[in-house]
């Protein structure tokens, strides 16, 4: 209780910063303060929305549960950020406690199971998935994953269906918060290994037959009643005594296809998980072709990240929100990187026997890092520090049996033990209270990534669209023109430079931005209504009509596209033209303020004075200022 106890106020005073941070602006807006489904709260359509394949579109994943928990964080606290993340923080103390009472129950080892839970609670490569709003799948999954666990052994304990129900409930709902979790059924299997030993048969109590005592008697001239008491206690001597050798658990290959039929369930549900996933993100472009990215390439930073994930968790410097692909890599560091790791597979297959911990923590690494090493790749990064909220257990695991196993024979081992312990928790807490300051604000953040990173094309375009939103359009511009420079062919830094250029009232040198993003991305309804508006400014109607037809014939019911060919017909005096696509905006958004004052407009100039009114007063209604101003001149009421 006092461990658990320590760990919960250990964790939340090196998080404690995450009170006073708001939202970022990397993907919080989409998943939370820009979305209008989250913020409808929690109610029959927004649970229905959830489950629906609208959101999942929306952000290439389906995980309804995780959709649900800001829906209910809303409710609770609105758009204060606070509440988010102090609602992730608790979820990561309870996570914590969870790991500890699994392994506990699991290994029945008290010190090294709380050693792994506070280098899970406090390592600065876990602030990610705690500190970012959007993460809420990471530790809404791993609160499952984490209760899948204590199902299992509790199953384990005494197998029926009464409680592999539990596990597969709890499965279910980790898979419905983040279907990172398809890599479970196998860890199970690898727990089944180590430290369930279930894999192996207890051997019988082996029977040692001790040399029989005999008594002899020298000394011919005792009595005869001497002679009897010998002789009795002769024959009690003679009798065999059995002493049992301390069983052993036996490795029996015979034992493991009952365990993996005993998971098929769960494969199952991994399997359709992983399908419903891989279609999302499809859907919405998120996987990456081999064109763009060639497999090679991705093969070769999948080795390397595997590396490289070790290396931070020694060494957690120069963490980044975002790690750009590398330049190609050297054949060396790949070649280097698999050496290493086919080196430490066989050593810890040639010490299973005797250090089973070392197969069970190795393969967990490897294993859960399968679906987000990137050899399908969903998302622009190299890789990212939430991936291994999970997957680092298992070299925890090999670092708290495995150092005090290499340590036996040393004096004084249980004291330095400690003092390492507290040493290595004392350091990773500062370095994480550090981290978590980085999570303030959208700029401290960016500000910080492009300090420890190189090339980080999307950062400078998020820190561009910040400096836009506060109005700094000098220095938007001049971070999407770093992004243009990095990545050449990512459209959003021209979009966003257009229309920062729009703006300044350069609008010849907005519409070539727009030209270029037409020419990466030539299905995009948005660009052609956006160099519209350029040529509308410019003058040149005609050709602004052409780009607001083809933005509708993209969208047929993009009210601003007909909105904007509205201005263009009323600019050549087509007022009929105008009238019907300012008829067209209105039907399609009725609130549309500026539609009923422009059409208002129209109707003037084809003499219809009393729709012209109307118009007007609607328009005032809806909050245009002209429009109350004109009625306000003239005394009529709105």
């Amino acid at each position: 209780m006092l461990i658990c106890l320590a760990l919960a106020i250990l964790t939340v005073i090196v998080f404690w910063q995450l009170k006073d941070c708001g939202f970022i602006s990397f993907d919080d807006p989409m998943y939370v303060y820009e979305n209008a489904t989250v913020q409808s709260g929690l109610n029959a359509n927004s649970i229905k929305s959830a489950f629906s394949p609208e959101l999942a579109k929306l952000s290439g994943h389906w995980h309804p549960l995780t959709w649900l928990s800001w829906m209910l964080d809303y409710e609770l606290f609105g758009l204060n950020a606070s509440g988010f993340h102090l609602v992730n923080l608790l979820f990561h103390v309870l996570n914590t406690l969870l790991l500890f009472l699994v392994l506990r129950r699991m290994t029945k080892a008290l010190w090294p199971s709380a050693f792994v839970a506070a280098l899970f609670a406090i390592h600065p490569l876990h602030v990610e998935s705690v500190a970012w709003i959007a993460e809420r799948k990471d530790v809404l999954s791993t609160f499952f994953w984490m209760l899948t666990l204590g199902a299992y052994s509790y199953y384990v304990e005494s197998p029926g269906w009464k409680r592999y129900v539990f596990v597969l409930l709890f499965f279910v709902l980790g898979l419905l918060s983040k279907p990172m979790l398809i890599t479970l059924p196998f860890v199970l299997l690898l727990l089944d290994y180590w430290p369930l030993n279930r894999f192996s048969e207890i051997k019988p109590a082996q029977k040692i037959q001790p040399q029989v005592l005999q008594a002899r008697n020298s000394d011919q001239s005792k009595k005869k009643s001497k002679k009897k008491q010998v002789a009795k206690g002769s024959l009690e001597a003679q009798k065999p005594l059995v002493v049992a050798k301390p069983a052993e658990p036996e490795f029996k290959w015979s034992l493991i296809f009952p365990l993996v039929w005993e998971k098929v369930p769960l494969f199952v549900l991994a399997a359709l998980s992983s399908s419903v996933t891989y279609l999302a993100a499809q859907s919405v472009g998120a996987v990456a072709s081999t064109k763009a990215l060639p497999l090679s390439v991705r093969i070769g930073n999948a080795f390397v990240s595997y590396i490289t994930y070790i290396g931070k968790m020694f060494w957690p410097a120069n963490l980044a929100v975002f790690y750009p692909y590398p330049k190609p890599l050297m054949s060396w560091q790949v070649w280097g990187a698999i050496l290493f790791l086919v080196t430490v597979t066989g050593i810890v297959i040639w010490r299973a026997k005797k250090s089973p911990y070392l197969l069970t923590g190795w393969l967990w690494y490897l294993s859960i890092l399968v679906p987000v090493i990137g050899i399908v790749q969903a998302g622009p990064q190299a890789m990212a520090d939430r991936y291994t909220y999970l997957s680092l257990i298992g070299l925890f695991l090999i670092a708290a049996w495995g150092v005090p196993d290499l340590l036996k024979k040393l004096h004084y081992r249980k004291e330095i033990l400690t003092a390492v312990s507290v040493l290595i928790i004392l350091g990773l807490s500062m370095k994480t209270w550090i981290q978590v300051g980085y999570w303030q604000d959208s700029l401290t953040l960016y500000d910080h990534s492009l300090k420890v990173t190189v090339n980080s094309w999307l950062i400078h375009y998020n820190r561009g669209v910040v400096y836009g939103n506060l109005g700094n359009t000098s220095l938007a511009i001049d971070d999407y023109s770093r992004a243009i420079e990095i990545a050449p062919r990512y459209v959003s830094p021209y979009i966003n430079r257009g229309i920062a250029y729009a703006k300044l009232g350069n609008y010849s040198q907005a519409i070539k931005d727009y030209d270029k993003a037409i020419e990466i991305k030539p299905r995009y309804s948005s660009l052609y209504n956006n160099r519209g508006n350029a040529f509308i400014h410019l003058g040149n109607y005609s050709q602004a009509i052409k780009d607001y037809s083809r933005a509708i014939e993209i969208k047929p019911d993009y009210a601003e596209a007909h909105y904007g060919r509205g201005l263009a017909y009323a600019k050549l005096d087509d007022y009929r033209q105008a009238l019907e696509n300012f008829n067209k905006t209105i039907e399609i958004k009725p609130d549309f303020a500026l539609a009923f004052y422009n059409r208002s407009a129209t109707h003037l100039k084809l003499g219809n004075n009393s729709l012209a009114v109307k118009d007007l007063q609607r328009a005032a209604i809806l909050g245009h200022v002209n429009a109350k101003n004109i009625l306000k001149s003239q005394g009529i009421s709105w």
